[in-house]
């Protein structure tokens, strides 16, 4: 068996604390934190929003990759249009000649094939097949049997069709028709009658997922090897009219309708030539939609209905993507709560307090510490609240002000191991922003007695606080965020302006450049010139803002939408947070989420 030192070249070594420039799988033991930790490139499998159609479509045709795609025909009504992909956009090229929905599509986005499909006043569909040098469509030699709903694979010289619609309620058909560049020929036909299938691979080489047959919508997938089919494991979740990519032992399948209702499915299955694995949903849940790829990694999903007549909504997939400038789930917190006082950073981060609703009583003060990968409780508050401000390290804390009930003025210091009271707030207040150190905190806004909006800020020297400048507009629910009590941000929050962000430079606020969002009871963290926004109630609670100094730029989701995780997060920039707890539509949460602007990461080896 290979050992660490024969793969990369040294011993684990001892540091006092993590190295600067680490290699990719590097281990090393930090002595201080007396924990293993090791570098690695995150990755993750999702879906990513795409450029918009021009023309809103379902039933339609489609070809090519992810980054070179083509898109044609569709419905409703009957269209012709053409367009193509690049990556990031559509463009609109030639029509085709003939107008018609629930057609296929084989090759790429210069040399492509359309087939079939439906058209009224034709009641089994039709027999026309075009061909696109790029350029143009020209009409060539027909399918033999006039059809629709069929499923597709190959190129534009050598084309498979197979099943379809050929007339009738449950008219369907097990017929295969081989194109070589000129003619079709029948030839051996599938094992099941069925329509809608999702198709992938090429005309020697293809698979066939998915489909609707007599009995309903089912899970049957075949594959082809140039001469006939075999049924082989079926899909996780059944599915009729989705999307495919790939080849016969790189496939995927996505979107589509289900047996049941709701009948809609963002449901995405990939298979690895032997077994089907439900991975991660697209963002839209839509039926008859066109799709494209090479294999299970890159997929491109665009058009469909849900139930909307018409869908513009591409989808990009990518497996295996290094994560930059998205949330990453980690492990849960112990006890699901909201309105919970943070601070720290992602990798060594304290939540303490909350509102626990069916707890007794339901303001608590439970305390857990983050090490980047698992949560361990820890000593409690002396006052249980919901709703605090909270500022400093995971070994050096401040946690003030708060619901207790009532409003509380309660300050408490942590250090690392136990609280201790010290010097009370000289206005009591819930829902206020923080920011600072343990021995340097400012506390803005909040919700004071009898629940009015606050304007007053306090400043804490390490023994006492003191009022200082008011915000320039009243608010509580805001985000807050700052390294020192003399270089603060305070965005959103409950207010009749509830984008409006404001800088304090250690005597005044100023307005600055509003959220593009405006929201509350959302959680800041970071500093006043490099900051995220993330969470809130503005009807997406998943949106995240990044602030450089001057601007605020939307950057990717969280994957559990939610508000009131705090006012302050865990992090220090605006390229490393956490996401704890927090209100979700079913009630508190316990989930954990990791924001990261790039793919390196560093990691705790946790037993666990």
């Amino acid at each position: 068996m290979a050992e660490y030192k024969g793969i990369h070249g040294t011993k684990i070594q001892n540091y006092t604390s993590d190295p600067a420039n680490p290699l990719q799988g590097e281990v090393w033991f930090n002595a201080t934190d007396e924990v293993l930790k090791f570098q690695y490139t995150a990755t993750f499998d999702s879906w990513a929003t795409g450029g918009n159609l021009n023309t809103a479509r379902m039933g339609l045709g489609g070809a090519g990759t992810q980054t070179a795609a083509i898109a044609f025909g569709g419905g409703t009504p009957y269209r012709v249009e053409t367009e193509k992909y690049n990556g990031t956009s559509w463009t609109e090229v030639n029509n085709m000649n003939s107008a018609r929905m629930y057609l296929a599509g084989a090759g790429t986005q210069t040399a492509a094939l359309g087939y079939g499909g439906y058209a009224q006043p034709s009641p089994t569909g039709l027999n026309l097949t075009e061909l696109w040098n790029g350029t143009n469509w020209a009409a060539v030699n027909p399918l033999n049997t006039t059809k629709h709903s069929v499923g597709n694979a190959g190129t534009s010289t050598a084309a498979l069709s197979f099943g379809g619609f050929i007339g009738g309620p449950t008219s369907y058909t097990k017929e295969t028709e081989l194109w070589n560049g000129t003619n079709w020929t029948e030839v051996n036909d599938m094992a099941n009658i069925s329509e809608g299938m999702a198709g992938a691979g090429t005309s020697t080489a293809a698979i066939s997922m998915g489909g609707r047959y007599t009995p309903g919508i089912g899970d049957t997938v075949e594959t082809w090897n140039g001469t006939n089919w075999t049924a082989i494991t079926s899909l996780n979740v059944k599915a009729t009219r989705a999307a495919g990519s790939g080849t016969t032992t790189s496939a995927l399948i996505f979107g589509g309708q289900a047996p049941g209702s709701p009948d809609l499915l963002g449901t995405t299955q990939s298979w690895n030539g032997s077994s089907w694995t439900t991975v991660t949903a697209m963002s839209v849940a839509r039926t008859n939609l066109a799709g494209c790829g090479a294999s299970n990694t890159t997929a491109l999903g665009f058009g469909g209905k849900n139930p909307s007549p018409t869908l513009s909504a591409t989808e990009e997939w990518n497996a295996g993507a290094p994560i930059a400038n998205v949330w990453v789930t980690g492990n849960n917190m112990n006890t699901a709560r909201e309105l919970l006082g943070n601070f720290g950073i992602q990798t060594a981060a304290i939540s303490t307090g909350g509102f626990q609703p069916g707890a007794s009583p339901t303001r608590v003060a439970i305390t857990e510490s983050y090490n980047g990968t698992n949560w361990t409780e820890v000593n409690d508050l002396n006052t249980g609240r919901s709703a605090p401000s909270a500022a400093g390290t995971q070994t050096a804390g401040l946690v003030f002000g708060g619901f207790a009930p009532p409003r509380t003025v309660d300050t408490e210091t942590w250090n690392g191991t136990n609280w201790t009271e010290v010097n009370n707030l000289n206005t009591g207040r819930s829902n206020a922003a923080g920011a600072g150190t343990s021995t340097a905190a400012l506390t803005a806004g909040g919700l004071g007695a009898p629940g009015s909006a606050l304007t007053e800020t306090e400043l804490y020297n390490g023994t006492n606080w003191t009022e200082v400048n008011d915000l320039n507009i009243a608010r509580y629910n805001a985000g807050g965020a700052g390294a020192t009590n003399t270089a603060a941000l305070n965005f959103g929050g409950t207010s009749p302006t509830p984008a409006k962000t404001e800088l304090w430079n250690g005597t005044n606020w100023t307005e600055v450049n509003d959220l593009n969002t405006g929201r509350e009871s959302l959680t800041g963290s970071g500093t006043s010139t490099a900051a995220l926004g993330f969470g809130g109630e503005s009807g997406d609670k998943a949106m995240t803002e990044s602030w450089n100094g001057t601007n605020w730029t939307e950057t990717g989701d969280l994957n559990t939408g939610r508000k009131n995780m705090g006012e302050n997060g865990s992090g220090t920039t605006n390229s490393l947070a956490l996401a704890q707890g927090g209100a979700v539509p079913a009630g508190s949460t316990a989930a954990t989420e990791e924001f990261s602007n790039t793919a390196i990461q560093t990691k705790t080896i946790s037993t666990s």
